[in-house]
């Protein structure tokens, strides 16, 4: 039988920026995120699933959101009336310079379609949080700190006044320090960037990564067929989804 999702009063999540976001992690899980009726994803093709890890071959592939909404409903955030809808609206291998997250491209336009879906579903829905980890492909791009920090400000802004939460807590983290240390040099002005967004953006926070492994140094073996220092492991998503909700909380004042 077919779910009316109107029926539900959700507290929506923002989920945006390339891979690290999409979610490519692989490896061993501690405790595996168990699926529960009370979270689900708006997929980006608008479709709404249950939310659960992805299956790709012999792999499980995590993302940071998984963790975040456990954490979200062991805090006690979700009010027993209500269920948590997660934006998937990242997609790997996209920036700003590459023309996919400013404001006219295609990405953030689609993001804010989403998000008009998700409110439009039910009059009590809510926007609660803005979960972004980019700028792998900018700093490929040879960003600058200003061009970086002026297009990430504008993003997060925008979409606060379009929706009208300008109080909206926006999490960013750094990158998968493996991948960072090894091309130092185009990484530091967009890291930099980053930070200090997280910090004048006014109700921001930016979620350090420092011993989060790659995939390859997790597994020391190659699950997408190519030495993988870019992503997070599975483990270390999980991880990054604790750090995440705990800047949230702090920020959110939970």
């Amino acid at each position: 039988m077919l779910l009316d999702f109107s029926q539900y009063k959700f507290d929506i999540i923002v989920q945006a920026g390339q891979s690290n976001s999409e979610g490519y992690g692989f490896g061993p899980a501690g405790h595996p995120y168990e699926p529960s009726d009370r979270v689900w994803y708006l997929n980006s093709d608008f479709t709404v699933t249950m939310a659960a890890e992805k299956v790709t071959g012999n792999e499980i592939q995590s993302n940071f959101a998984l963790p975040f909404a456990g954490e979200y409903l062991n805090a006690g955030c979700l009010r027993e009336d209500r269920k948590l809808l997660i934006l998937r609206c990242a997609a790997g291998g996209t920036g700003f310079l590459d023309n996919r997250w400013k404001l006219t491209d295609d990405l953030y336009l689609r993001m804010l379609e989403m998000i008009r879906t998700a409110l439009g579903l039910n009059p009590e829905n809510r926007l609660t949080a803005f979960l972004w980890h980019q700028g792998e492909t900018d700093a490929c791009c040879k960003a600058s700190y200003e061009v970086h920090y002026n297009h990430l400000m504008t993003l997060i802004r925008s979409v606060r006044e379009e929706f009208d939460v300008p109080d909206l807590p926006f999490i960013a983290g750094d990158f998968v320090h493996h991948w960072k240390n090894d091309n130092i040099d185009i990484c530091t002005p967009v890291v930099d960037a980053i930070r200090d967004v997280c910090r004048d953006c006014g109700c921001g926070a930016f979620a350090e990564t420092d011993g989060l492994l790659s995939n390859y140094q997790e597994l020391n073996r190659n699950p997408l067929g190519w030495v993988d220092t870019i992503h997070f492991s599975r483990k270390a998503i999980y991880e990054l989804g604790k750090r995440y909700f705990e800047l949230y909380r702090q920020t959110a004042g939970i």
